[in-house]
This record gives C-alpha cells, structure tokens and sequence, in this order.
C-alpha cells in the first residue's frame, strides 16, 4: 500500500497508462475534419507535423522530466507548488480546473451527435441534454473503480476506436482516385483557427502525472509513456489523411465530424462503405466516452490534493477503501461539468486552449525553477541541454499561445470576446487565492 492506499495491485502499468494517455490527449483522429477543409491536404499534414514538434515534444519533455522527478499525486500542481510557492500552485491548479470546465463539456456533447446521427430519435428535444448528463454520472461511477480499472478499459476501447480508421487508412492507400460529383467550394483559409485545433488534439500530455502514485514504477513508466503516446498519436491523426488525399477526395468535401461521410465517398458505394461508415461513428461514441473516463480520473485528483494542502475542504479529501479513488472529488467535478453541456464547441475550445495553455506555460517555468533550486534533485530522466535546454523547449510553446491569445480576441463571447472572458477568470483565480490561499495554514504540506 501507498501513503494514498492504493494497492500495488491496482496501479497502473506502461501500456493501460499509454492507453489513458492517449485518450487524455487525443481520442483518435476526431476533431481533425476542419483543418483538413480549411486547410486543404498539405497544409492539414504540415499542421500536424509541426504542431507536435513545436507543441507536444517539448511538453511530453518537460512532463518526462518532472514526472520521473517527483512523481506524487496531483502531478503538475505538485511541481509548480514546489518549484514556486503555495501561490502559483493555486494559480495551476484554478487554471487547469477552470480549463476543464469548458473541456470536460465537449465529450458529452460529442457523444450525443454521433448517437444522433445513428438514432435521430434518440436524442431528440430534452433527451440530449438528459443523455449527456448521463453520459457525465456513468464516467464518474466508472472512475469509483480506480485508475487501473480505467487504464485497462482504454486499452480496449483504443484497440475498438482505431479498428474502423486502420481499415480506411489500408482501403484508401491502396485504391484508385474515387468517384464523385463537384466539390463544393473551398473556405477561407484559417491558419490560427488550424493551429488552436491542433493545439487542443495534441493536448494534455501533464494530464496524466495527477496520478502518479497510481502508476507502476512512474520513473521509468512516464517517460517511455509519453514517448509512445506521443508517436501513436501523430501516426493515428496523420496517416488516415494522407491516405484519404491519395483517393483525390477534394478537402472541401470534408466536414466537422464527416469521417464517415468521407469513409462512405472514399469506399464504392454497398454494404462495406455503410458498415464502415457506422462503426466510425460508433468509434466516435467510443472516443468520446473514452476520453471523458481517462479525464474525470486524472482530474480528479486535484481537488483531492489541494484538499490535503488546505485550499479545499478536507471532504474533498475522501477516498473510496477499496480503490483509493477519491470519490467526493469526482462527484463534485462531474457536477460542474454537467452544468456547462449547452457552449458552443467553438468557445469551449478557444477557451480551453488559452486557460489550459497557461497552465502549461507555468508547469515549463517550474521545470526552470526546479533546476536552479535543486539541482541535486534525482531526475531518471533529464531534458537534454542542460539549463538551456530547460529553457529553450518553453519557448515554442510560449509563441503559441501569444497566438492563442490574439486569436482569442477575435472570438465573441457575449458582450465581451474570449480573451477578455479568460482574463476574468484569471483574475478570480487570483482573487480567490487571496481569500482561501490566506486561511489556509502556511504551514499546509506541499503534497509531499
């Protein structure tokens, strides 16, 4: 047992965490239908290889490192909260929570539009709403099992969700141009808007180190974790699309959440191209459920952590025996997110990215901070480059959320547009540290 009580049976391993990393960041090639179309063929691959080069490398580094390092629960908090102070720790774990709100309401509703589109009726009227807060409740029941339950059931669904892509990947490399009547007309050209949907398919690497003390072996397990995930990732979201632009399907035939449109005007028209065109909308089911299981698990742990710190209420604290899940913390957060069902996709999205992103910007600043206050500090596995190199990964990432930022600004949000919106909720962030942060002892452990 763990001074958290998770059994050593229970914990996690390298290929469940691969599994739950995955769905963490990605969840399959969903998502990627709007570069593809206002980015044509090329620009949607030239996307996707620099995103992750300018994006996801440097985060799966920096999380390697801090991860092997200290790999306590609550993970990324962890580390801004020692590398930093009781304040900035706050400040992540207000952004990543703030952040997952807006997040965490996309997969509900993704659920709900891919079951539309098998059984209209189904999600007619109020029933969407009540299916997704459904949809919420199970995920949460689901996590009262412990992170390795969800581990193992990604692994399934992961093998289950690629199944129907890997088919249309070998079917479209390997035949002619298709058939098909005239395209319709290309849209204007969107580069940041390409950029942040890219940004948000290759995010949430740090996810995965809130639950550290219920991985296996975590220093060796992280880095090789990330790693894997890291190349699965590229390849599933890459390949696919390559693979569909050698059929000479035009880009603007796509559509948001058309992989089975595409599936159905790359295959001849019969019962292969519906079985196909059914099993990647039910893989889009899968991806949303999969992903929203992995997330409630890691971020869960938040509140359960800054609880034993002092911020929260010591109920948040209350861990399931049998799992060591911490159930009051999940519960609570999948009522929040029930709450948000009703966002437009678009601003969930562009405020995710910025809240999120910041919060990473500050887990790169404590990588920096921890090297220079403790250099002596056993890391099984170092960003390569010495202090430079610590500093020189953050740089990218950094430019790409000064474009979030400005592109943030564009997008309306009511009265006010998404920036303005997201410095408000900075601005509570700080706020309410001021007014729990200050009762809470200082002398409150650093999640040690």
């Amino acid at each position: 047992m763990t001074s958290r009580g998770v059994p050593e049976a229970r914990k996690l391993t390298l290929v469940p965490l691969i599994a739950a990393t995955y769905f963490i960041v990605s969840g399959g090639p969903f998502g990627l239908e709007d570069i593809v179309l206002r980015s044509g063929y090329r620009g949607a691959i030239l996307i996707l290889l620099a995103t992750p080069l300018l994006w996801a490398v440097p985060t799966t580094l920096m999380v390697s490192e801090l991860a092997s390092a200290v790999p306590q629960e609550g993970g990324y908090y962890t580390w801004v909260l020692r590398a930093l102070g009781r304040f900035w720790g706050f400040q992540e774990a207000w952004l990543s929570l703030t952040g997952s709100i807006f997040d965490m309401a996309i997969y509900p509703t993704l659920f709900v539009a891919y079951l539309g589109n098998m059984l209209p009726a189904a999600t007619a009227g109020a029933r969407a709403t009540w299916i997704g807060i459904a949809f919420v409740a199970v995920s949460a029941v689901w996590n009262l099992l412990g992170a390795r339950a969800i581990g193992r059931s990604s692994v399934l669904l992961g093998t289950v969700l690629l199944a129907p892509f890997a088919v249309l990947t070998v079917y479209a490399a390997l035949s002619g141009p298709v058939a098909g009547g005239p395209a319709p007309p290309a849209p204007r050209f969107d580069f940041l808007a390409g950029i942040m949907v890219a940004m948000w398919n290759f995010m949430g690497w740090d996810n995965a180190s809130t639950v550290a003390e219920e991985v296996a072996r975590p220093q060796r397990t992280y880095p090789l974790a990330m790693a894997s995930t890291a190349l699965l990732v590229t390849l599933s979201y890459i390949l696919p699309i390559a693979a569909v632009a050698s059929t000479g399907l035009p880009s603007s035939a796509w559509s948001t959440g058309g992989w089975a449109e595409v599936a159905r005007r790359v295959l001849p028209l019969g019962l292969m191209a519906t079985i196909l065109a059914t099993a990647i909308t039910a893989a889009g089911m899968l991806s949303a459920a999969g992903t929203q299981n992995a997330l409630t698990m890691v971020l869960s742990r938040l509140p359960a952590v800054m609880a034993e710190d002092g911020f929260l209420p010591r109920v948040f604290a209350r861990r399931y025996k049998r799992t060591g899940a911490p159930w009051v913390a999940i519960l609570a957060c999948a009522a929040a997110w029930a709450l948000c069902l009703q966002l437009p996709f678009v601003k969930l999205v562009m405020l995710d990215v910025l809240l999120t992103g910041l919060s990473i910007l500050l887990e790169f600043a404590a990588l920096v901070a921890l090297r220079l206050r403790e250099p002596n500090l056993a890391r099984p596995y170092r960003v390569p480059g010495g202090l430079a190199g610590a500093i020189g990964i953050g740089i990218p990432p950094l430019l790409l959320i000064v474009l979030t930022a400005i592109r943030n600004h564009a997008e309306p949000v009511g009265p006010i547009n998404a920036l303005e919106l997201g410095a408000l909720l900075i601005g509570a962030g700080v706020a309410t540290y001021l007014l729990v942060g200050r009762r809470s002892s200082n002398d409150a452990p650093l999640s040690s």
